[in-house]
């Protein structure tokens, strides 16, 4: 048992030594910590106190993500680390920790965006474009994320026409957001412990969280 959480190997307030009177116990072994990589699924089991199992995520490529503001969850694959307020190397070795701001494929939200208000977030996208360099640099950024189903809003029934029409009368999304899943990713924080529970689920940044991390990123690209 060689990382313990006991107190009794620190010194005392006034610097003095604390004499050990007993040997270590099981309830204070600590264990290594996992150092969750960004890559195809690994995981191994954990035997806790009590019987207990923890998931001992060692790499991780997808979880599923919430959007807080329409109340829902997608399962989406993860693309890259870009923040940790603890360290860079964390963002440079693409560690997945709690708290720590991700790249996420826009694939799975766009679909249900448009699904669910009939707005294709693509359309826009696709008349400005030209032919030229500026494509194939374009496709080859676009290759990096992944492209999911389409759904033809053309063919919709008229039921589900009149449905879009109201839900879009109450429709507020915000530009930066929208700007991202045309892009096709999107910023989102991780909330599970991946070293714990073997996953890596999170929810999309918003609002003022949204732009506290943009600043810190365009800050970071501008050094």
């Amino acid at each position: 048992m060689g990382i313990v959480r006991s107190r009794l190997h620190k010194r005392k307030i006034t610097g003095g030594k604390v004499k050990i009177h007993r040997k270590r116990m099981k309830a204070e072994l600590g264990r290594l910590p996992a150092n969750t990589k960004l890559g195809a699924r690994r995981v191994s089991p954990v035997r806790a106190r009590g019987g207990n199992f923890k998931l001992r995520g060692l790499r991780l490529d997808t979880g599923n993500f919430a959007w807080p503001t329409f109340a829902i969850a997608q399962r989406a694959r993860i693309l890259d680390v870009v923040y940790n307020a603890t360290s860079n190397e964390l963002v440079r070795t693409k560690t997945l920790v709690k708290n720590c701001i991700v790249s996420v494929d826009a694939a799975p939200f766009k679909l249900w965006f448009t699904k669910h208000f009939g707005i294709e977030l693509d359309a826009a996208r696709k008349g400005a474009k030209k032919g030229g360099k500026d494509d194939k640099k374009k496709s080859a950024k676009k290759s990096s994320t992944a492209h999911g189903p389409k759904f033809d809003v053309k063919k919709a029934s008229a039921a589900l026409k009149r449905k879009w029409a109201f839900r879009q009368k109450s429709l507020k999304i915000e530009k930066a957001i929208e700007d991202q899943l045309k892009v096709g990713r999107v910023l989102a924080k991780i909330t599970s412990r991946p070293g714990q529970t073997g996953r890596a689920d999170g929810s999309l940044l918003e609002g003022a969280e949204l732009q506290f991390y943009t600043r810190k990123l365009d800050k970071k690209k501008g050094k």
